[in-house]
């Protein structure tokens, strides 16, 4: 085994396939490809991430893999194959063990594998027997790629080669299939949430006045790293002071200066899923009144949302109820009046000067996962709750975020309910 995690029971990649294959047309064959490694310059490289969506259908984590799923083969062991990186003692010595067929018949479920070095030979007989192609081009409603992928090259050969095929798109299906998590995979989100909750407890012992904001990243990285992390799951934001009011603030780089509040946007990752987790902590241990009464509006705003992340309600609908939320709260705070409301522009509402990103989005494997916006909650989506009070003026700006799990029925699972929140519970800590 080659990952720091533990292993992924290979019986959820198993049901991730049944349940991707079942929505494919009759005589379709599907191609999935991993990430490639990507250079920075001489021979160094940056540390391999997996695609995810291979990673959900194989728990295949290593570089050079494919995937290829073709349901109506006719030869049984021709339904899901692994095409992997041929292993052997060079590179074993230089760059520690790949998966050999039988550990990745363990890992995967997939019983049919063969060295990459078959794939064009073997492929090609598949495709004579295909009517459909399925390819996998990322369809993410905020993906800004401008690499050419592995997919993308596998993609320009295969339509060159096979140019008679009928190409679809796998990427709805997979957007639709990754929103609702399986009882496996709210455990390794959980135990992600776990690891993040480790680093914030250690944080609040550790902060005081004059701490730099990457003295705090190296605490979390420390403690993620010794929970079996490979790290953040996103780049971290440690933002003191009017840092908090750039909302990709990952510079990290000043000092926390004594009666400023930090805002901390950080989580863990544990084999290849997300947390995301945002607590606004004051430096040197106490609130002033005034944060205080910005923290708890913020507070009040995400209790308001958990009622409102329940199943039957959407993306679009739940945005605009939360915008009610804010407008109430940061009128109660003096930040906006009711002439501001009254002459708001709809597209831009008043609130948006204090509140300018979403409450939520859907969280997994990515930590801005796949999910179709204009589909209804279901129970197992997993969500963030993240509302924000940003206050240029001020000088400070406060976020507070948790995950939560849509049930079936009523309010949401908060998976980050044992991690302190309050201000009490923050300032008992500090001190």
């Amino acid at each position: 085994m080659t990952t720091k995690y533990e292993q992924i029971p290979s019986s959820l990649f198993v049901k991730n396939r049944k349940k991707f294959a079942e929505k494919l047309l009759p005589k379709s064959l599907a191609v999935f490809n991993s990430n490639d490694i990507y250079p920075i310059s001489a021979d160094s490289t940056m540390p391999f991430q997996q695609h995810r969506d291979i990673f959900y259908l194989s728990g295949v984590d290593q570089e050079e893999s494919i995937l290829v799923i073709f349901p109506d083969a006719y030869l049984e062991e021709n339904r899901e194959i692994l095409f992997l990186r041929e292993t052997n003692e060079h590179i074993a010595v230089w760059e520690g063990e790949k998966l050999d067929k039988n550990q990745a018949f363990e890992t995967s479920g997939i019983k049919t594998v063969y060295w990459l070095s078959d794939f064009d030979k073997v492929f090609k007989s598949l495709m004579y027997e295909a009517e459909n192609v399925y390819l996998n081009k990322n369809e993410h409603y905020r993906n800004a790629v401008e690499t050419e992928l592995r997919e993308d090259r596998f993609i320009k050969k295969i339509k060159a080669d096979f140019p008679m095929h009928n190409y679809k798109r796998s990427n709805p299906i997979l957007q639709r299939l990754r929103s609702i998590k399986e009882p496996e995979e709210l455990a390794l989100i959980q135990n992600a949430c776990n690891i993040t909750e480790k680093g914030i407890r250690r944080l609040l012992s550790f902060i005081k006045p004059n701490v730099w904001e990457y003295e705090i990243e190296a605490e979390l990285i420390h403690e993620f790293v010794r929970n079996r992390s490979k790290g953040f799951a996103y780049t971290p934001i440690i933002a003191s002071g009017n840092n908090a009011n750039v909302l990709h603030y990952i510079a990290n780089n000043m000092q926390c200066k004594d009666g400023d509040v930090i805002l901390l946007d950080v989580g863990a990752e544990y084999a290849n899923y997300s947390s995301d987790l945002t607590r606004t902590i004051p430096v040197n241990g106490r609130y002033s009144e005034r944060q205080k009464k910005v923290y708890n509006a913020v507070l009040k705003c995400k209790e308001e949302a958990e009622d409102r992340l329940v199943a039957g309600n959407n993306w679009y609908r739940f945005h605009k109820e939360m915008g009610e939320v804010y407008t109430s709260e940061l009128l109660q705070l003096g930040l906006i009046d009711k002439a501001d409301v009254q002459n708001e522009d709809p597209k831009w509402p008043a609130y948006k000067k204090f509140m300018m990103h979403g409450t939520s989005h859907h969280m997994g494997l990515d930590t801005h996962d796949y999910g179709i916006l204009t589909d209804d909650f279901v129970e197992n989506m997993v969500f963030t709750n993240e509302p924000g009070f940003y206050i240029p003026v001020e000088g400070f700006g406060v976020r507070i975020e948790d995950d939560y799990v849509i049930q079936e029925t009523g309010k949401p699972f908060n998976m980050m309910a044992n991690i302190p929140i309050t201000v009490e519970e923050i300032e008992d800590l500090m001190n």
